[in-house]
């Protein structure tokens, strides 16, 4: 039986992004050594959203859908909240099994990798290897369960106090590799190395921001003596390429030495320069990039503050990719500040429309998975799947489930500008600007059409306009009682 090894990659980062000589007109100075600009989210956009667009980036390069996986990882320093298990509202979002096997890393910048390290512990999640396990009769084994795989996501967006070293440098993206026994990347070396040293990098609890002691030399030391430790235990050869932890665009580099590796060979797959410091998926990042690029041999070196480190050495024979870390917009400082947050004074008063969480709850088969029914009578798809049909007015008791594309055309366009949004939506416009809102036609799967409402994520919301091809995306909706609402918006098709 085969071991597991990445049969495709997907990652994906946010189009926004603010520029190294924005921050220095603002400051006066800029702390990120080598980060010429860093990727920024959306209003709507967190560590589960951007999750969710690497791993259907990585999916949709497989060939594979989420019911394939047997085996999820979602690795994070910034999960939206300290305590949920946010696997499953991923899975949910993907269509991955109920029985599937969750894990959820965080707490480290080396979350990554550690992630990717129990998946590759795990499988294979093949029907063979489970039944050795449970069962001497390997001839029950279904064909659909020899199709399992493993999915590892990796998605961060850190952040630190406005004036600080780690904020300047602190980017967003989201990397996802999709693992199975017939993968043509395989990871042929493994190692680990912990030292202790404390404060290099730390967010204390209950804050939302990470420091340092900005004692430089310690933290270099830290960061140096702890991946070479973990490299170290590797028979590394010649590596064409390195993806480093990278705090910064220039403490990688200053590591190549101790790491055995060429400058040259971080660069190649270097996303820190573009992207900033994106934490948890750092190396993920880089390894994808390097899978994507066709690299043959690729070492990826995780850091994580306390400290830890892995080390996976990679053989490339060729994988399929799909990499979502262009289309960038810049934005300027203000606007940056303001899409953090950090200019808005937070929801209004008295909150907006009230949706208790077990009624939400009952729609998210129709909010994550496009859910839609097909009329008995008639044939038409009605979304959501209840109450008369849309088209011959027939109350019907059950619907056919059909699930919907995902791709469609805009049938009618608006814009809600500053003042008009819901109250429930007032905390993303102030952040975001005006949004766009759509009636779209969504195409099932054997035809037909469904008009479904939905918010637009768009560089202009006014570009969007009625019989223009667009595609759903999952994004945040709004938080109510605390709990955040995910569900399906759309935006042009091809963009990110």
């Amino acid at each position: 039986m085969n071991r597991p090894s990445i049969e495709a990659v997907g990652a994906y980062a946010p189009r926004f992004r603010v520029s190294a000589e924005a921050f220095e007109e603002a400051w006066g100075q800029f702390h990120a050594a080598g980060v010429n600009e860093k990727a920024v989210p959306d209003a709507d956009e967190d560590a589960v959203t951007m999750a969710y667009e690497a791993a259907e980036h990585a999916l949709d390069a497989a060939d594979r859908a989420g019911a394939d996986v047997a085996f999820l990882a979602l690795a994070s320093t910034t999960p939206p909240l300290a305590e949920e298990d946010l696997s499953a509202r991923l899975g949910g979002m993907l269509g991955v099994p109920s029985d599937a096997t969750r894990h959820v890393f965080t707490g480290s910048t080396r979350a990554g990798t550690r992630a990717l390290d129990a998946a590759l512990s795990a499988g294979p999640w093949d029907s063979e290897a489970s039944l050795e396990a449970s069962s001497p009769d390997a001839s029950n084994a279904s064909d659909a369960s020899d199709e399992s795989v493993g999915l590892v996501v990796a998605a961060d967006c850190p952040r630190g106090d406005p004036d600080s070293d780690e904020d300047h440098a602190a980017g967003a993206g989201a990397a996802a590799f999709v693992l199975s026994g017939a993968g043509a990347a395989e990871i042929r070396q493994r190692a680990e190395y912990a030292e202790e040293y404390p404060g290099t990098r730390f967010r204390p609890t209950g804050s939302e921001t990470v420091e340092g002691l900005g004692a430089t030399g310690y933290e270099r030391q830290a960061f140096t003596e702890t991946l070479a430790g973990a490299v170290s235990q590797l028979d590394l050869g010649d590596v064409d390429a390195a993806a480093v932890q990278a705090p910064n665009g220039k403490l990688p580099y200053r590591a190549a030495g101790a790491l055995g590796v060429e400058t040259d060979a971080i660069q190649q797959c270097a996303t820190v320069h573009e992207l900033g410091d994106t934490a948890a998926a750092s190396v993920p990042l880089g390894l994808a990039k390097a899978l994507a690029e066709d690299e043959k041999q690729v070492l990826a070196a995780s850091f994580g503050s306390g400290a830890g480190a892995d080390a996976l050495l990679v053989e490339n024979r060729g994988i399929p990719s799909s990499l979502a870390l262009g289309d960038d917009e810049q934005v300027s400082y203000a606007e940056y500040l303001r899409k953090r947050g950090e200019l808005t004074s937070g929801p209004p008063d008295g909150g907006g429309a009230y949706v208790s969480v077990p009624s939400w709850k009952r729609t998210l088969d129709q909010r994550h998975r496009l859910l839609a029914g097909r009329c008995p009578d008639c044939g038409a798809l009605n979304f959501p799947p209840e109450g008369a049909c849309n088209d011959c007015k027939t109350l019907v008791e059950e619907y056919d489930e059909v699930e919907l594309t995902g791709e469609g055309r805009v049938e009618a366009a608006t814009v809600i500008s500053q003042g008009g949004a819901p109250p429930e939506f007032a905390e993303q416009q102030a952040q975001s600007g005006d949004f766009g809102v759509a009636v779209v036609a969504l195409r099932g799967p054997d035809g037909g059409e469904a008009s479904v409402p939905a918010q637009v994520v768009a560089a202009d919301p006014e570009d969007v306009n009625i019989g223009d091809s667009v595609e759903t995306t999952m994004r945040r909706i709004y938080t109510q009682e605390g709990v955040t609402r995910y569900g399906f918006k759309i935006r042009p098709q091809g963009t990110q």
